[in-house]
């Protein structure tokens, strides 16, 4: 079997974690520009001064609230990955050539809102940040790569926090939507595929990420997020008014849950774990809030201050198609068992059927079968993966090869389930955009050791390297994939 003619095939990057130029052409300071480099058992850290003069940090996991009247700033002595992230913003010719050799149909990039609007709330935008755009817009069309938008992935301009507090603050709506209309209008009839937020639903984990919050209550992110769900309705109806070409969508972090086992209390335990997955989407999708969520921030004494117009907009503003990543599957248990395990933000209980990576993601090819059908089931809307991959040390040999077969064999896995949930379940997908196409900084950790990627990038945990580019095995595979729209996933020199 094979994925149909026209699939998108492709892979996924984000802005602050590989384009680096932090302070080039314009471009002001964002969130993610004041996280320092982590590892797997050290937390990245956010750095501020406060009123007093004094210099402090503070972890991103746990996420606990930044005391008030701090200013979120670079300092000194710390490494912050960001600033030069692979360098993409210099070598981008070079990167697309790359993927245009592998046959990328797509490839999904963010756009650095501060490079636009350095301060976030500037009357006009950054030329020289457009024109960047443009220029890399234009290198993957020369090539017939399909660009893939994501309009904000943690990367808030860091003046909206300070001024704002962020997404807390309603006029960052505002903010957000006159930088889309810039967006829309400034690259109609280059970009036709849109997604408003990355994994949206961080906010309930990591609101400084994700909207540059830096609250930690449930009420402050509940308030956070339906300034997001209302800015994005907002724009898809914008998106759609200056191109109807125009396909915006949502992105949401997803994984399979199961109970631990067949104990009722675990399987209750399994479906409102899902439940509350489901409420960003669910939103999104549908337009409105579900009961379960209403009834949650009952029970917590959580109130949104909701516009007149707000309910109406949310209606009206519905996504054209779901986005999601998928790394791993979890379990979750009712009682204490003590074998926890982590994967992209989250942690569960450990499956004894699964195998995990290095960095202890669970690895689950069907799970992501299963989370397309749910899914698919839940909203008949079509669907993109546009995050999967593999986290690992790679090494290189002495004659520059990187034997990354752990790497292939992760993928292909998830491509025969995909397979299987289109042409057995009849699930509608888009395409699918592994994460980490190319070596790039870790979003949780920091670290440039967990490498995702099919192209090498020589550079280390302390920046050090000379950025060279150099093809992994899998380079050649996915290539070969690509060329067969996923029949041929041998693993043959």
């Amino acid at each position: 079997m094979s994925l149909p003619k026209g699939f998108l095939w492709g892979g996924a990057t984000a802005a602050n974690q590989f384009e680096g130029g932090y302070l080039d052409g314009g471009k002001g300071l964002s969130t993610a520009d004041v996280v320092t480099a982590g590892s797997h058992t050290v937390s990245r850290r956010i750095t501020y001064t406060m009123p007093d003069g004094s210099k402090h940090t503070q972890p991103i996991m746990p996420y606990e609230e930044i005391p008030e009247g701090a200013v979120c700033d670079v300092q000194e002595g710390y490494y912050y990955p960001s600033h030069i992230g692979i360098d993409f913003y210099h070598r981008y010719k070079e990167d697309i050539a790359l993927f245009a050799e592998m046959g990328f149909k797509c490839f999904r990039l963010s756009i650095n809102w501060a490079r636009l609007f350095p301060n976030g709330d500037d009357e006009t935008p950054n030329e020289e940040g457009l024109k960047f755009y443009d220029d890399v817009f234009d290198e993957l069309l020369k090539y017939n790569i399909e660009p893939v938008v994501t309009i904000s992935h943690y990367e808030t301009p860091l003046n909206l926090v300070t001024k704002y507090g962020g997404w807390l603050d309603r006029r960052v709506i505002d903010f957000y939507v006159k930088y889309c209309e810039t967006l829309f209008t400034r690259y109609k009839g280059k970009v036709k595929y849109w997604m408003t937020f990355n994994e949206i639903n961080i906010m309930g984990m990591l609101p400084f990420f994700a909207g540059g919050v830096t609250k930690a209550t449930p009420q402050a992110k509940a308030q956070a997020v339906h300034h997001q769900f209302v800015a994005s309705a907002k724009v898809v109806k914008l998106g759609h008014q200056i191109d109807p070409e125009n396909k915006v969508g949502l992105m949401v972090a997803y994984g399979s849950t199961y109970a631990y086992s067949c104990d009722p209390k675990d399987q209750a335990l399994a479906m409102e774990t899902t439940q509350n997955s489901h409420f960003y989407s669910d939103v999104q999708v549908r337009g409105y809030y579900p009961a379960y969520k209403l009834k949650e921030y009952e029970r917590l004494g959580v109130k949104v201050e909701m516009a007149p117009e707000d309910a109406q907009t949310l209606k009206e503003g519905c996504v054209d198609y779901l986005g999601f990543s998928y790394y791993s599957s979890s379990c979750v248990s009712s009682k204490p068992v003590g074998n926890e395990t982590g994967g992209n933000f989250v942690s569960g209980v450990k499956n004894p059927y699964l195998k995990a990576s290095d960095w202890g993601w669970q690895i689950d090819g069907i799970g992501l079968r299963i989370a397309l059908n749910r899914l698919w089931e839940r909203y008949q809307k079509p669907l993109f993966i546009v995050e999967n991959g593999l986290g690992a040390v790679d090494t290189v040999g002495e004659d520059g090869s990187i034997n990354d077969d752990y790497r292939i064999d992760y993928i292909a896995e998830h491509i025969k389930e995909m397979d299987k949930a289109v042409n057995y379940d009849g699930v509608e997908l888009i395409g699918y955009t592994p994460w980490g196409c190319i070596d790039l900084v870790s979003a949780g950790t920091g670290e440039m050791k967990k490498r995702y990627g099919f192209i090498y990038v020589d550079r280390d945990d302390q920046g050090n390297g000379s950025l060279k580019r150099s093809k992994k095995k899998s380079f050649n595979w996915y290539k070969k994939v690509i060329a067969s729209d996923g029949a041929d996933l041998s693993n043959d020199e």
